[in-house]
C-alpha cells in the first residue's frame, strides 16, 4: 500500500500514525476523539463547536425580531476534488446558498462526515482545511458536527451532509409562490460552468480552455441586493436541472408564465461548445454559484446595476419575464425568432454533481 505524504500538510502524531481512514475512526473511542480535536475541530475552531457537547447551545437573543432560515442537505460529488473546487468547499457553499436563497444571513452550519474505511488522511485534511476557508469566506462557523465511518466498498471516500441556520431580516419576503406578471428575470452569471467542468474530469475531456467550477457563497451578493430594494420576490440557485428546472419549479409553485430569450443567458464559449459536443443543453446543467432573481420591473435596473459590482456578478443579465400567459409553463425565445417550451428535465443529466 502507498503511504500518502504529509509533507506541507500540519498533523498531530495520533493522525500520522494512521495515514488512512479504519473503522475505529468513527468507534466513539479514542481514535475517533483525536480525529475530531485534532482534524475538524483544528480546522473549524471557534468557541461554539469548542463545548464539543451532544448539542451546541446558540445565543439567539440578539436576533429575536427576525426570523429563522433552516436548511440541510447532503453531498456526494465525484471526483472530490475537480476544476474550482472540491466537496468540501461544496458542502459549505451549498448550504450557505440555500440560506441566502430565502434572503437569510448564514450563521451557524453543522457538518456530518460519512467517510469510508481507507480514506487517506491527508485527502480528508485537504477536504477539512478547505471547509474551513469556505467558511471564513462565507462569514459562517460550524458549530456542531458528527463523523461515522464505513467499511471499504460502501461508500465513495467521503460524503458530507451540512445544516445551516441564518436570520431573514424585517420586510423580506422570498418565497417561491411570490412571483408576479411583470416581473423580470435576472441570473448572476455564467450558466453551466460546474456541471461541464466535473463532467470534463470524470470523463477526462480536455477542452481548449479548461472550465472550472463556479461554486461560491451567494449570501453577500444577496444582502447586497436586498440592500437596495426589498422588492425582491423569488430566489433559487439554479443547482441540479440549471436554469430550466428553476424557472419552471417558480412557474408552477406562483401559478404563472415565464418567458426568457436564449440569447440573453450568459453561457461561455467553452461551456456552450462541450454542451454542443456532448448534446446536452446549456440552461439544464448545474451549477453552484449561479442564482436566479425574480424582481419588481420598477427595481430591476438598480439591483442588476448592483449585483455586476459584486465579485459573484459581474456577468448577471436580464434574461426574461414572469407573464400572465401560459401560466406553469416556461417558453423561450430562439436565436431564429421562434419559441419552444423548456420543460423539467426528465432525469439527472449528470449523476453525482453535488
Amino acid at each position: 500500500m502507498d503511504i500518502p505524504s504529509f509533507d506541507g500538510w500540519t498533523c498531530p502524531l495520533p493522525l500520522k500514525n494512521y495515514p488512512t481512514i479504519v473503522m475505529g475512526h468513527g468507534a466513539g473511542g479514542k481514535m475517533m476523539n483525536d480525529l475530531i480535536r485534532h482534524l475538524f475541530a483544528a480546522d473549524f475552531h471557534n468557541d461554539l463547536l469548542a463545548q464539543l457537547g451532544d448539542s451546541t447551545t446558540l445565543e439567539l437573543s440578539a436576533f429575536s425580531n427576525q426570523r429563522l432560515a433552516f436548511s440541510t442537505d447532503s453531498f456526494v460529488v465525484s471526483p472530490l476534488f475537480f476544476p474550482g473546487g472540491d466537496i468540501g468547499e461544496l458542502a459549505v457553499n451549498g448550504t450557505v446558498n440555500d440560506l441566502a436563497m430565502s434572503g437569510a444571513k448564514p450563521l451557524f452550519l453543522s457538518a456530518g462526515f460519512i467517510l469510508e474505511e481507507g480514506l487517506e488522511m491527508e485527502t480528508l485534511g485537504r477536504i477539512s482545511a478547505s471547509m474551513a476557508r469556505a467558511c471564513e469566506k462565507a462569514s459562517v462557523q460550524i458549530a456542531a458536527g458528527d463523523t461515522k465511518v464505513v467499511e471499504k466498498g460502501h461508500g465513495d471516500g467521503v460524503y458530507i451532509n451540512t445544516t445551516g441556520i441564518g436570520v431573514i431580516p424585517p420586510g423580506v419576503d422570498i418565497a417561491p409562490s411570490n412571483a408576479r406578471p411583470g416581473d423580470l428575470i435576472l441570473v448572476s452569471g455564467t450558466l453551466g460552468d460546474h456541471g461541464i467542468a466535473i463532467m470534463s474530469v470524470r470523463e477526462g475531456m480536455a477542452f481548449e480552455s479548461e472550465i472550472k467550477s463556479d461554486t461560491a457563497p451567494l449570501s453577500g451578493l444577496v444582502a447586497e441586493m436586498l440592500a437596495i430594494s426589498k422588492d425582491i420576490h423569488c430566489l433559487r440557485d439554479a443547482t441540479r436541472g440549471g436554469l430550466s428546472a428553476v424557472l419552471n419549479e417558480l412557474a408552477v409553485a406562483s401559478n404563472v408564465g415565464v418567458e426568457f430569450d436564449e440569447g440573453a443567458v450568459p453561457v461561455r464559449p467553452a461551456v456552450n461548445a462541450a454542451c454542443e459536443m456532448l448534446g446536452l443543453d446549456p440552461f439544464y446543467i448545474a451549477n453552484e454559484g449561479k442564482l436566479v432573481a425574480f424582481v419588481a420591473e420598477t427595481q430591476a435596473q438598480e439591483i442588476l446595476a448592483v449585483m455586476k459590482n459584486n465579485e459573484y456578478g459581474k456577468e448577471a443579465a436580464i434574461i426574461g419575464r414572469v407573464t400572465e400567459d401560459h401560466p406553469g409553463l416556461v417558453v423561450a425565445r430562439t436565436s431564429i425568432g421562434s419559441s419552444r417550451v423548456v420543460d423539467l428535465p426528465a432525469g439527472e443529466l449528470l449523476p453525482r454533481i453535488c
